[in-house]
């Protein structure tokens, strides 16, 4: 049996994690679950071989100085695994896991969509949280690869080892593996400043030094992201806090609240289908009242804040999460109360959004038993809501139907006044004409008398004329 091999069957059947450990068969991690693979046991001398044979001679080195090594391995056409050698009961065990050569985006890894906006400040410090496997990495990965499509800038990485490959797009990417290309992470990080980095991924902050840095680069103007192995974000903020000597929490818990931009705290939980794991996100902002409450030390308030700022700030608890879940029919009642960190809270919530639901989620329970008489009261009660709605309803479209029969009453009255008007106007308009008709008629028989009258004056100084006579008077014209 190979090494090649078993990460190729790996690869087909879909699981996550190959352990490779002496006297039991391979086993992979398929949906969260361990499964043997139908095989022999492994001989020590069978692991020791498939191992020995990828390690170079520097991380041999390694190996046999911490009797355990992170290194990356890539099989060509298949994928690149995370690996990680060590010794158990005196002899060489390994676990790989599997890093897909495509990078998935936000949108297909059901993330919300608040994440995205994480990656267009300026600067700043941005968490992602959760135990081993909840999907940390590929969430990191999804946003700095979204940066590299999306801004001109230059990003760092800092990992140990290198396990997803960010292609240049407008972003230049610079990738740093921890005992390749630098010694430490302390190192690099320190390093880094001098590289002209506008985004800065530490793969995980790992001791005080590193955070120290990180916060550090943070404050001096540069996006910074990273991981930690908490649950949820007010146990994040703690964890960095503590880190710190007594006498410099204080001015920790200040730094902390200037630069902290966001924490993602991430669970996997199975769908109701049992076909794959969807995450189940807990996300905090940093909002004023979230900023005051870490200067401050209050980080039992954190959670609160963060439910109460859903709407605004698209914060969200673990509870609510699951809770959206649940609402969008992805998981079972039984799966979101295992996956709760406190199942009495969720329980609560369910039970004030949505009565009853807690009986409606249950599978089995959704038909009621015939010798229950609750179920015939709230059936009763279901149906009296019904009616009063349907009456109320009722109601309203009588007071409607009463409003557009008055309106359609004055619409006709309105119709009536105009034609009315209009009918008036024609008669003054005829009448008009009538006088101007008689105007003109008048003025035409004053001009024909006048004209008659001209004549007679004529006529009368004619015969002054021929009378032989000289006159001076009126008619002598």
């Amino acid at each position: 049996m190979e090494l090649k091999e078993l990460l190729m069957f790996m690869t087909k059947k879909g699981a996550s994690d190959l352990h490779l450990k002496p006297m039991r068969p391979p086993l992979l991690r398929i949906q969260g679950r361990l499964i043997p693979i139908k095989a022999d046991p492994l001989q020590p001398e069978d692991v020791e071989k498939m191992l020995n044979e990828i390690l170079s001679p520097g991380q041999r080195a390694r190996f046999e100085k911490r009797q355990a090594v992170d290194m990356g391995y890539g099989v060509p056409g298949v994928a690149r695994f995370r690996c990680n050698i060590f010794m158990q009961r005196g002899t060489m065990a390994g676990v790989f896991r599997r890093v897909p050569f495509e990078i998935q985006t936000v949108d297909e890894l059901n993330l919300p969509d608040v994440i995205e906006s994480f990656t267009e400040y300026p600067s700043g410090l941005v968490l992602i949280t959760g135990p081993t496997g909840s999907g940390k990495s590929t969430t990191l990965a999804a946003m700095i690869n979204l940066i590299a499509k999306a801004r001109q800038c230059h990003v760092v990485t800092i990992e140990d080892p290198i396990e997803f490959l960010f292609q240049d797009d407008k972003a230049t990417v610079s990738q740093r593996e921890v005992g390749t290309d630098t010694p430490s992470f302390m190192e690099a990080l320190t390093n880094s400043m001098r590289q002209d980095p506008d985004v800065i991924m530490i793969g995980e902050m790992r001791d005080l030094e590193t955070m120290a840095t990180a916060i550090t680069a943070a404050e001096t103007g540069h996006l910074v992201f990273s991981t930690l192995h908490t649950n949820n974000a007010a146990q994040t903020v703690d964890r960095i806090i503590d880190a710190y000597p007594a006498d410099q929490q204080t001015q920790v818990r200040g730094q902390l609240g200037l630069v902290l931009k966001a924490i993602v705290s991430m669970q996997l939980v199975q769908d109701k289908e049992e076909k794959g794991r969807l995450p189940i996100c807990e996300i905090l902002v940093n909002a004023p009242k979230i900023s005051k409450h870490i200067e401050q030390g209050e980080i039992k308030e954190i959670l609160e804040e963060m439910e109460n700022s859903v709407n605004f700030y698209h914060m969200q608890s673990m509870n609510q999460s699951l809770i959206a879940l649940l609402a969008h029919n992805q998981i079972t009642y039984e799966q979101a109360i295992d996956a709760s960190a406190d199942p009495e809270d969720l329980s609560l919530k369910l039970r004030e959004m949505f009565p009853s639901i807690e009986e409606r989620f249950r599978e089995g329970e959704m038909s009621p038993s015939p010798a229950d008489f609750s179920q015939i009261t709230e059936l009763i009660e279901t149906k009296r809501l019904y009616e009063e709605m349907e009456e109320r309803h009722s109601s309203k479209l009588q007071e409607k139907d009463e409003q557009i029969e008055a309106l359609e009453a004055d619409l006709a009255a309105l119709r009536d006044q105009i034609q009315e008007t209009s009918g008036g106007t024609d008669e003054l308009q005829r009448e008009a004409e009538i006088a101007r008709s008689e105007v003109q008629r008048a003025r035409e028989e004053s001009q024909q008398k006048i004209n008659a009258l001209n004549e007679r004056i004529k006529d009368l100084n004619q015969q002054l004329a021929n009378g032989g006579g000289k006159s001076s008077g009126f008619f002598k014209r």
